[in-house]
């Protein structure tokens, strides 16, 4: 790799949104070519100087940046984007719309309801027990903290698609099911069954139409609950 230093060129941001802004300007290395997947970024000290910001806040973009698999944190190399970002076109998006929940919330829905119809096509036996054990669990939970379990039962159904296009954005939809996880304070575990006991009858008899409608109901119901405490929050 080419360790030959280079003349950096991005715009300095202003003191409103700085982490947002960083996170842009840095994407942008990529978006304008100065950069390519697998190069090392500056040095956070470099970084601090060209952006004008903070430490805390070049590693608050870093750290999204880093858990959207944009970039790789090394300890004594260095950061580095990923070799397979050109790929994940996705995560990239992801990354600068990372604090816009109602996109996230769109974002999941249009993959979601398009992996879906594949997956009733092809989903293994196998992968509906899976399902059945992540709805079992939620049913035996006592204390309301299911959340892994139901970002399990998405994982599973997008990746039982089996397609190697849209493979490369199941990890990229897995952090928009963390983040948007963590926005519903009021959990209703009978709802939660209730609509994924629908989507897995539906996947169960391989019927597409009927996947794709019971998930629809689902990740409607949660895009209103998820934004409905969002705009709570602004008022």
């Amino acid at each position: 790799m080419d360790e030959t230093p280079r003349k950096i060129i991005v715009e300095s941001v202003n003191r409103t949104t700085l982490s947002k802004q960083v996170v842009e300007s840095i994407i942008q290395l990529l978006i304008s070519g100065q950069m390519k997947p697998g190069d090392k970024l500056p040095t956070e000290m470099e970084l601090m100087e060209i952006l004008n910001v903070s430490r805390p806040v070049l590693r608050e973009a870093l750290s999204s940046l880093e858990s959207l698999g944009v970039i790789n944190r090394k300890t004594r190399e260095g950061t580095f984007f990923n070799n397979k970002i050109s790929s994940h076109p996705f995560s990239i998006m992801l990354s600068l719309a990372h604090d816009n929940l109602q996109a996230m919330v769109e974002a999941r829905m249009a993959l979601e309801l398009g992996l879906i119809t594949i997956a009733a096509e092809k989903i293994s036996d196998e992968d509906l027990k899976r399902l059945k054990q992540t709805i079992e669990i939620i049913e035996n939970s006592k204390d309301q903290n299911y959340g892994e379990a139901d970002i399990e039962f998405h994982r599973i159904i997008a990746l039982s698609a089996n397609n190697q296009i849209v493979e490369g954005m199941v990890d990229s939809l897995i952090v928009t099911l963390v983040k948007i996880n963590s926005e519903i304070k009021v959990r209703e575990p009978e709802r939660t069954i209730e609509h994924h006991m629908a989507i897995y009858k539906a996947l169960e008899k391989r019927d597409p139409f009927e996947a794709f409608h019971q998930m629809y109901l689902h990740l409607d119901y949660v895009r209103h609950k998820v934004l409905k405490n969002l705009h709570g929050k602004k008022d």
